[in-house]
């Protein structure tokens, strides 16, 4: 009896997983929640790198990277539907030592820009301070204040975060629209200067490319998406038309926030600007506008780190799972079904990445994080479609013209990576590093922990050529 009443307890512990309680709002605004914020800030970053007209070259040039990554993402997640996103489709689809380097990508590229955005919060309230005559505020309890309020939100639950994430990212949104309308974007002249979009190209060419590694942060997180495709009702109609309808958003807000600010505020001063949509609304001369950016700055990047909190506590809690780390952390709260143990864990990492308060060097290994998963995605999809065809498992969503998107996407991380060196090569260096390291360690300490058979979770037929 005793033993029955073990087995019944193990069973009931066994049960507990991940709720299935989200839609395609929710997906929306996890994947344009995360992003958003790159229209208020960090994108102009490119603009100094490349001019105005160099910066629109870039965003468009990732743009199409990003609508890659985007349509071959809804593909493969609307059949691999787990936590852990491309973490867990490289574990069934590549193999477990790329699915471990794919996992710690993950959670460096959120948890860095969770600490950004929590940066941009506190840098935004003192500058606010100022303007109303306190010009020592202390940045730093606001960024610890913003990380545990959010961490706090995603221990409760996976619905209530996503719920408030749609409705402060919808605000932010619409902002953007507020700055049209109160700089009459319609009607060049009176405020926006058209002479202020044709700057040629300060730097030549090779400025152009240098500005993709910040026109990635008019995009960077969209495939955060995929993180949440254990916990939606109907993976395969949420999750591609979550992540198209967003992408479509990003690539129309970015066009927008580039011709306001570009048009607004001098390239030169644009390009170095921490809080660029803010001073577009400064420059403006309107108060009510002013606000309005305010608010949506705020807004948006509040929405960003409650979405990457989100991300990364998936992925980490995956690779737990997995026991690719400590099992400890593939718990689910029993109450709120929720991977408590790694949201509570990564909560110290973001608040010290955000105390070095060097925005732009987080930014960039968040981005050089999230760039090395992208490699990974063309050579993903080419196994994944040659090792199951079309037909052979069922797919909510099949991309078009492949293999064209993925080759576009893996010419144009080469790019990036290109661009990247150009600008930052030290810490380029340093993070493949840290990355062959961490390879390292789990090939020769971790990999005996992992029961290979357990980790798989799709019901697949066996892959053509096997």
């Amino acid at each position: 009896m005793s033993n029955q009443n073990k087995a019944a307890s193990q069973g009931a512990r066994e049960r507990i997983s991940l709720l299935k309680v989200l839609g395609p709002a929710h997906v929306w605004a996890l994947g344009v929640g995360i992003v958003l914020v790159g229209e208020f800030m960090g994108y102009n970053f490119s603009i100094g790198k490349g001019g105005a007209l160099g910066s629109i070259i870039a965003c468009w040039f990732i743009g199409l990277l990003y609508t890659c990554v985007a349509m071959i993402d809804s593909e493969v997640t609307s059949t691999v539907a787990a936590a852990g996103g491309q973490y867990s489709q490289a574990k069934h689809i590549i193999g477990p030592l790329m699915a471990f380097n794919v996992g710690l990508y993950l959670v460096f590229a959120y948890t860095m820009l969770e600490a950004a955005d929590a940066l941009v919060v506190g840098d935004l309230l003192v500058e606010a301070a100022k303007d109303f005559g306190h010009p020592d505020l202390d940045p730093r309890p606001f960024v610890v204040f913003t990380i545990a309020i959010l961490a706090w939100l995603n221990y409760r639950g996976v619905f209530m975060t996503l719920t408030v994430n749609f409705i402060i990212t919808a605000v932010a949104f619409v902002s953007i629209y507020v700055l049209f309308i109160g700089a009459k974007g319609w009607a060049p002249g009176e405020f926006i200067q058209p002479e202020g979009l044709l700057t040629d190209l300060p730097y030549g060419w090779l400025g152009v490319i240098s500005a993709f590694q910040f026109a990635i942060w008019y995009y960077l997180g969209i495939e955060g998406t995929c993180q949440a495709a254990e916990e939606v009702r109907s993976v395969a109609r949420s999750l591609p038309l979550g992540t198209m309808t967003g992408m479509m958003t990003l690539l129309i807000a970015a066009t927008i926030t580039w011709y306001l600010t570009a048009s607004l505020v001098p390239w030169e001063y644009l390009g170095v600007s921490y809080i660029p949509q803010y001073d577009a609304a400064r420059a403006l001369g309107n108060p009510f506008v002013t606000l309005c950016m305010f608010v949506g700055t705020l807004f948006s990047a509040v929405a960003s780190a409650n979405g990457t909190i989100n991300d990364a506590a998936r992925a980490w809690f995956s690779m737990g799972r997995d026991r690719y780390l400590p099992v400890w952390f593939g718990a689910v709260h029993p109450r709120y079904r929720t991977p408590y143990r790694s949201i509570l864990f990564l909560v110290p990492v973001a608040i010290s990445f955000a105390f070095t308060g060097l925005l732009d060097q987080v930014i960039t290994f968040s981005i050089l994080s999230g760039l090395l998963g992208y490699t990974f995605m063309p050579i993903n999809m080419m196994r994944f479609r040659k090792l199951w065809p079309l037909g052979s498992i069922r797919r909510g969503y099949v991309h078009p013209f492949h293999p064209f998107p993925a080759i576009t996407l893996f010419l144009l991380c080469c790019l990036t990576y290109f661009a990247t060196f150009l600008g930052y090569g030290t810490q380029l260096l340093a993070m493949m590093t840290f990355y062959i390291v961490a390879s390292l360690w789990f090939h020769f300490h971790r990999y005996k922990y992992v029961k290979r058979g357990d980790q798989f979770q799709m019901s697949w037929p066996r892959p053509k050529g096997y």
